[in-house]
C-alpha cells in the first residue's frame, strides 16, 4: 500500500502530516522520502558516479536527476540568477565560481531502486576527488559535450575508469548548443578512447531545433513536455528519421554481436531478435566493459534525463555483479579474499574509508560498505593501525545535508563521525580479521608555491587549516624548506593551490600570501653507476662498521618518477636484519639531490654484497654506509634534471590558430595535433609546466577573451641544458656552495 493511499484513508494521519508538507513541498517527495528507510534487495541498488571534462554539464545533470526522482522540489542552476546554486555545489566558493571543487554524495529513488550518486569535479587540479569516487563505485556515467566532444580531461577520466574497471554509459549532453554534432562525438569516442560504442538513442533535431529523441531499441520517439520536461510523450518516429533509425539499430546489433556470444548466435542464425534480447546483451557487454551504450540529450533543457536513469537501472551493474576483494594480511603470501555482497549480517563487516571531511561536528569520514552490515554502537577496527572505535553516529548524505540511519548494508555509501583515519583505510568488525582492500591511487604533486599568513598573529589558524586540508586531500603537501627558509605548499596546479588559499581566508579567517609557483623538478641518473663504500668509525667502545657494494641504475623513461630498492645479496656478508637500514639510508638521500637539490627519481638501488663486523655493525652503521654510497654516485655518476610535461588542450576561433601555435613554439611545446570544426580549432600539445605560467592572460589577450585551455600532467622528461644550468647555479647560490666552489678553483690555480 502506497503512502498516498494511507493518507487518503486515515484523516488523523493526514492532518498530522499536513503540518510538515510545507517542508517537503509536494506529496511526491514525501512518498519517496519514506521509502529510503526500506531495506532494498541487492538487485535494487546502484552506485554511480557522474564524470566528465570541465563544463560538460555534470552538476546540471545531477540536479535534474534529483528533481525527477523527487529528491528536491525545485531545480537550481550552477550559475543561476537566484544565487542559490546547484544542490551538489554546497561550498560557497563552488557557487561563486560555478565549478565543482569537492565530490558530493547523495542518494535517491527511481522506479523502486536506490541510486547512490557521486558528482565529481571536472578540473584536473581536483583529480583525486574523481579517483576516490571511482574507487568505490560500481558504474559511471561519462558525459560528453556535443560541441567539445572528447577533450583532455575526458581522456583522464577514461583512464581512471579503466584503472578501477568501472563499466560506463556515455551521455552526449548539450545538443541544444550551437555547433552540436553527436555523430562526431561518437567517432571520437571510438577513435580517441577506443570504446566499442554505438547509439541507443538519436536526437530529433539539433541546436535550437532539438525537440526530443528516438529510442532505437523500441523504435519510438520520445518528447519531453510540461514546464520542466517531466511528462514523457511517446510517438511515432518522424518520417525523415525512420531510415536512419533502422540503420542505427542494425549498427547497434552488429556492434553488440562482436562482443556478445548469445546475440551473435541469434544474429548469425538470422533468428528474430527481440528488444529484450538487445537490452540483455547491452547489460552483459556493458558490465564486462566490452561495449559502451551512447545516450543523448540536453540536461539544461530537461530532455533525455529520465531515459538515462532507466539506462542506469537497465545496463549498469548492482553491487552483487561486481567482483570485490581484500588481501589477507595473516597469510604468508598475498592472498585475495573475495567479498560477499549479500545484504545481511551473515558475513563480517568490511568497509573502505574513501574520503575525509572536517565538518561542524568533527571529522566526517565517507565509507563504502563491501560486506556485511553495520549498526549504531557497533565496534570497528582499523586494519592499518589496529585501533578500536565505537560508532556514535551513522549518517547517509545528501550533498551537505545528513540523514541519520540505524543500519547500513553491503553496497551502501554512508558516513561516520569522530573516526581518526586516513583516506584508503579498511575497517572490519573483528580484531581477528586482518583484511585490507587496495588503497586509492594518489598522483604526485607537480607544482609548489611558498605560502605564509599575511599576519603573523594568524599562525595558529594557519596551522589548523593546513593540518585539516592536507589530511582531507592527499594530493596537497606542506613542508618547510630549510634552504630557502620558507614554507612550501604543493598541489596539482595553480587553481588547486589558489582554492585552498581562499578557503584558509574564508573558513579560518587567515589571509594568505602565495609566492611565485615552483615546479617539482626531479634529478635522475643517465647511466648505471657502481659503488663500493665502507663506513668505519671508532670512538671508543663499540664502533660503527658497514660496507655496501652494488649498482645504482637508471629506470626506464616510463618509470622515471619511481625509486626502487632491491636486495640481491647472497650469504651472510650483509645480515638480513641490516638490509632495512641500507634501504632507509638510500631513501633518505633521495629526498634531495646533490647538484640542484631536487628529489631523486627514476633510480634503482641494487645491493649486491657488503661486509659486516660481528661487534661494530648495526642497522645504523649500514644506514650511514648507504648514505655514503649515494654520495659516491652523486660525485661519479652522470645526472640530469627532469621536469613535468603537461598535456595542454586549447580551444579558440580558427582565425587565431597561427598566433596560438606560435605561442606554443615559444614555450618549447610539441604540437601533437590540431582539429578544426565550424570556425573553431582544438590544439593538443605537450609543454613543460615551467613554461606555462602566465599563459592564461596571454591566450585571452591574443584571442580577445574567446580562447580557453586545459592542462593535465602527462610525464616527466629531461629539461633543456640551459634550464638545467640555471637551476644548478641558483641552487649553488642558495646553499652558499658557489663560494666554496670558487675557493677550490682558486686553490687549484695556486
Amino acid at each position: 500500500m502506497s503512502i498516498v493511499t494511507v493518507l487518503k484513508h486515515n484523516t488523523n494521519l493526514s492532518t498530522l502530516l499536513s503540518v510538515h508538507l510545507s517542508t517537503y513541498k509536494n506529496l511526491r517527495f514525501l512518498a519517496s522520502h519514506f521509502k529510503y528507510a526500506e531495506h532494498k534487495p541487492l538487485e535494487k541498488i546502484r552506485n554511480i558516479g557522474i564524470s566528465a571534462h570541465i563544463d560538460s554539464g555534470k552538476t546540471t545533470l545531477t540536479e535534474r536527476v534529483l528533481f525527477y526522482t523527487g529528491r528536491i522540489d525545485k531545480m537550481h542552476e550552477v550559475k543561476g540568477k537566484d544565487n542559490v546554486g546547484a544542490t551538489m555545489d554546497s561550498m560557497e566558493l563552488e557557487r561563486q565560481r560555478g565549478i565543482t571543487i569537492q565530490s558530493a554524495a547523495t542518494y535517491t529513488l527511481w522506479k523502486d531502486h536506490n541510486i547512490n550518486i557521486i558528482d565529481t569535479p571536472g578540473h584536473v587540479d581536483f583529480t583525486v576527488e574523481v579517483e576516490r569516487a571511482l574507487r568505490v563505485l560500481d558504474g559511471a556515467v561519462l558525459i560528453l559535450c556535443a560541441v567539445g566532444g572528447v577533450q583532455s580531461q575526458t581522456m583522464t577520466v577514461n583512464r581512471q575508469m579503466k584503472r578501477y574497471n568501472i563499466p560506463c554509459l556515455a551521455f552526449i549532453n548539450k545538443l541544444d548548443r550551437m555547433g552540436a554534432n553527436h555523430k562526431r562525438v561518437l567517432t571520437q569516442l571510438r577513435g580517441k578512447l577506443l570504446h566499442n560504442a554505438a547509439f541507443i538513442q538519436l536526437p530529433i533535431g539539433l541546436e535550437s531545433n532539438n525537440k526530443g529523441l528516438v529510442d532505437l531499441i523500441s523504435q519510438k520517439a520520445l518528447y519531453f513536455e510540461g514546464k520542466f520536461g517531466e511528462i514523457i510523450r511517446e510517438d511515432e518516429i518522424p518520417v525523415d528519421m525512420r531510415t536512419e533509425a533502422k540503420d542505427r539499430k542494425q549498427e547497434l546489433i552488429e556492434h553488440l554481436s562482436n562482443v556478445d556470444e548469445q546475440l551473435a548466435e541469434a544474429y548469425l542464425n538470422e533468428s528474430k531478435i527481440l528488444d529484450k534480447d538487445i537490452k540483455d546483451a547491452i547489460r552483459r557487454a556493458c558490465i564486462k566493459r566490452t561495449f559502451t551504450p551512447v545516450l543523448v540529450g540536453t540536461a539544461l533543457k530537461n530532455r533525455g534525463v529520465q531515459p538515462l536513469l532507466d539506462a542506469v537501472l537497465d545496463y549498469l551493474p548492482n553491487p552483487g555483479e561486481v567482483e570485490n576483494y581484500a588481501f589477507d594480511e595473516n597469510a604468508k603470501e598475498s592472498t585475495r579474499v573475495y567479498l560477499n555482497p549479500e545484504r545481511s549480517n551473515n558475513h563480517p563487516f568490511l568497509g573502505l574509508a574513501f574520503k575525509l571531511e572536517a565538518g561542524r561536528f568533527g571529522q566526517l569520514t565517507y565509507f563504502r560498505c563491501y560486506q556485511g552490515m553495520l549498526t549504531k554502537s557497533d565496534v570497528l577496527y582499523n586494519t592499518r593501525t589496529s585501533k578500536k572505535i565505537r560508532i556514535q553516529r551513522l549518517v547517509r548524505l545528501h550533498s551537505n545535508q545528513m540523514e541519520d540511519v540505524t543500519e547500513v548494508y553491503a553496497g551502501d555509501i554512508f558516513a561516520l563521525f569522530g573516526i581518526d583515519c586516513a583516506s584508503g583505510d579498511t575497517f572490519v568488525n573483528s580484531s581477528i580479521l586482518k583484511l585490507s582492500m587496495e588503497s586509492i591511487y594518489v598522483p604526485d604533486a607537480v607544482l609548489s608555491m611558498s605560502i605564509a599568513p599575511s599576519n603573523s598573529k594568524d599562525r595558529d589558524n594557519f596551522a589548523k587549516g593546513i593540518a585539516r586540508f592536507t589530511k582531507e586531500d592527499p594530493t596537497l603537501k606542506f613542508e618547510y624548506n630549510s634552504d630557502s627558509k620558507e614554507s612550501l605548499i604543493s598541489g596539482m596546479g595553480e587553481l588547486h593551490l589558489e582554492i585552498y588559499a581562499q578557503r584558509l581566508e574564508r573558513e579560518y579567517n587567515c589571509p594568505i600570501v602565495l609566492g611565485k609557483p615552483k615546479v617539482s623538478f626531479r634529478e635522475t641518473l643517465i647511466e648505471s653507476c657502481e659503488f663500493d663504500y665502507l663506513h668505519k668509525k671508532q670512538t671508543g667502545g663499540a664502533g660503527q662498521y658497514g660496507r655496501v657494494i652494488g649498482i645504482l641504475e637508471a629506470l626506464p623513461p616510463d618509470q622515471n618518477t619511481k625509486i626502487e630498492f632491491k636486495d640481491e645479496t647472497v650469504g651472510t656478508n650483509v645480515p638480513k636484519q641490516y638490509v632495512p637500514g641500507v634501504e632507509k639510508g638510500f631513501r633518505f638521500m633521495c629526498e634531495a639531490g646533490y647538484h640542484c637539490g631536487f628529489k631523486i627519481a627514476g633510480v634503482r638501488f641494487r645491493l649486491l654484497d657488503g661486509m659486516h663486523h660481528c661487534v661494530d655493525s648495526s642497522e645504523f652503521s649500514f644506514y650511514m654506509a648507504a648514505q655514503g654510497a649515494m654520495r659516491e654516485t652523486f660525485e661519479h655518476g652522470l645526472w640530469k634534471v627532469i621536469e613535468p610535461i603537461m598535456l595542454v588542450e586549447i580551444n579558440a576561433p580558427l582565425e587565431y590558430q597561427g598566433a596560438v601555435i606560435s605561442q606554443m613554439s615559444k614555450r618549447n611545446g610539441i604540437i601533437n595535433n590540431t582539429d578544426a570544426v565550424e570556425g573553431w580549432f582544438t590544439l593538443s600539445a605537450e609543454v613543460p609546466l615551467n613554461n606555462m605560467f602566465g599563459y592564461v592572460s596571454e591566450l585571452r589577450s591574443t584571442t580577445q577573451g574567446k580562447g580557453e585551455f586545459t592542462m593535465e600532467y602527462f610525464r616527466y622528461s629531461p629539461c633543456l641544458p640551459r634550464v638545467e644550468e640555471e637551476l644548478r647555479m641558483e641552487y649553488l647560490k642558495t646553499t652558499g656552495r658557489e663560494n666554496v666552489k670558487k675557493l677550490n678553483e682558486n686553490a687549484n690555480l695556486l
